[in-house]
Formats: C-alpha cells, structure tokens, sequence
C-alpha cells in the first residue's frame, strides 16, 4: 500500500488483511513493551491543519510503538498561519527527509493532492479531510465490530450480514462516508438516518438506505447504532430548530437504549455531545464500544503505518 487516502477504493481483500495486521497489532498491545523495531530509522509528520487531539495521540502513539520517529506539525503558530501553502509545506517536510505523512485537513481532497503532486515522496495517511473521508476512523469501527462479534476468531472474516445504522450529521461526517463505503464492501447492510436538511443532496451513489425515522430503524433490531457527532463548527445555517428538538428526534435516549436488544452494540467516534446525540446512560453501558474505539484506533493506525511504511518506497 503507498498511501491511504480514503475507504471508497479499497478491495475487501485489501481490509480483511489491514485488519488481520491490527489483530497482531492488539496483541503487540497486551505485552509489558509495547514496541516493535518495525519503522526505526523513518521519520513520521503529524501534519494537522485542524484541531484534532484524539486522533493526533493516536497517531503518535501507533508511530512510537513501532519505534518511529514522530515530528508533529499544527497549522496555528506556524507558517501556514503566516501564509505558506500546503506545497511549500510539502516540500519543506520532504528536504527534511519525511518517509510519512499523516494529514488532517479542512479542505476535502488535500491529502491526495499531496499524495499525486510529486511535491513529497512520502506515504500519506489521510486523517480527514473537510467532508470527504477519514479511513482510519472507519477502519477502527470495523475491528471494534468485528472483535465483538467474532472475538478471538476474528481474523479472515468480514462483516456479512450485519446490521448497521448511522445516525446523526451524515451531511458534514467524513466518519459517515468512510464507514458506508467500508462497512459494505465487508457485507455489512448500512442504514443513514438523520433529518433530512443533514443529509447529503445526492446519495444516490452511495450503497446505503436512507431513512429519517430513528424509531422505525431501532425497531429493525440493528447489530450495530452508531451515533455522530452534531458538528456545529461546520455549521453554517440552522439545520434544525435547537438542540432539545435534535436530541427528542434522532438522539439516543434513555428510552431508545432500552429499547435496543442487549446485543446491539453502541458506537460513537467522539467525541460525544451528551445528552444531545446520546445519552449518557448509554454511553457509559457494556453496550458501548467508545473507549475500545480508543484503544482499537491506535492497533489499526500501527497496522496502516506499518502497511505504508515498512517497505521500500515507491514499491505498491
């Protein structure tokens, strides 16, 4: 793999085996040294243009772990707040010697732009970019999906059959579009609930239903409810009335926990507005798989850098 850009090209072989590498990842993760000598010598750039803290440490942690060297970059204070652009940034990183990029961005299509210029000859990770795509979170949900329902006899296997419903501001989720794309190319069946004015205007493409009744979809007895973030700093406009009447319509009560079978798994990327898309309750319930998000995030982010980075460049 040279770069990871987003979940819409990549083959089910292709995510099976990224997920396999982050089952041994996990394991590297229960030892007393969690390090591997795997990427000593290579130099790893958070390159983060947006705040974004949860998912930098994690970063920096999966590159520590396998004993990289990690330099992170944030826009503010920097040149870029002075005016520099992401090509001159680029070539900066590379006369450094970079042999990765991690990019967060808020225009959608930075991170191939970079990967397709010739500015760098670096791997680059797309760690979201403006309402495109965000692989890594998604990859992260499928392991955690996948560990619950299979356990210790996860590795080899998709998601067939499982269902899936995401819930929340599918019109700005980068979170949203990377999992419809992956979940289904691992079988999964996806259902997008959300008000109508948080929905993308054409979706015709995507492999997904559409429905705007989160009762309608919880009483189907989902596998898996995924719950999003309301972005409001992406928010240009009232897209619906206030937040008591979002969280009364397409939040996740205490009323529609219950309602959930025990089985069902509760998923949120963070993070978490409480008690306006989720409930607390069921947040902090066994049901919830956040905090192994967390945890499950830096094993994938290893597998990914491990994946980009242990080879020679310019080799697939």
């Amino acid at each position: 793999m040279k770069h990871l850009l987003g979940t819409r090209g990549l083959a089910r072989d292709e995510a099976i085996g990224l997920l396999d590498i982050a089952e041994d990842m996990a394991a590297v993760q229960e030892r007393e040294v969690k390090k591997l000598p795997t990427l000593r010598g290579k130099t790893v750039v958070n390159l983060f243009f947006e705040d974004s803290t949860r998912t930098r440490i994690s970063f920096e942690a999966a590159a520590k772990r396998l004993s990289a060297d990690v330099i992170n970059f944030s826009a503010k204070g920097s040149s870029v707040s002075k005016g520099e652009s992401l090509k001159d940034t680029a070539q900066t990183l590379h006369a450094m010697g970079a042999d990765g990029v991690v990019i967060r961005h808020q225009a959608s299509g930075a991170p191939r732009t970079l990967a397709t210029s010739g500015w760098i000859d670096a791997g680059v990770v797309n760690a979201g970019d403006g309402t495109h795509e965000h692989p890594t979170q998604a990859l992260l949900d499928a392991f955690t999906i996948r560990r619950r329902l299979h356990g210790a006899g996860s590795r080899g296997r998709g998601l067939d059959g499982v269902g899936v419903v995401i819930v929340g501001d599918i019109l700005h989720s980068r979170v949203a579009r990377s999992n419809v794309w992956l979940l289904t190319t691992l079988g999964a069946e996806v259902r997008l609930v959300a008000p109508p004015t948080l929905l993308p205007v054409d979706t015709t493409g995507w492999p997904a239903t559409i429905a705007y009744d989160l009762d309608a979809a919880l009483a189907g007895k989902p596998d898996v409810v995924m719950m999003l973030r309301i972005q409001a700093e992406r928010m240009n406009a009232a897209f619906f009335p206030n937040s008591r009447e979002y969280a009364r319509t397409w939040g996740l009560d205490d009323a529609r926990f219950d309602r959930l079978p025990p089985a069902t798994m509760v998923m949120h990327p963070g993070p978490m507005n409480r008690g306006l898309e989720i409930a607390a309750r069921a947040a902090d319930s066994p049901q919830s798989t956040v905090r192994e998000q967390v945890a499950n995030g830096v094993s994938v982010r290893m597998a990914a850098l491990y994946l980009l980075l242990s080879g020679e460049r310019g080799e697939a």
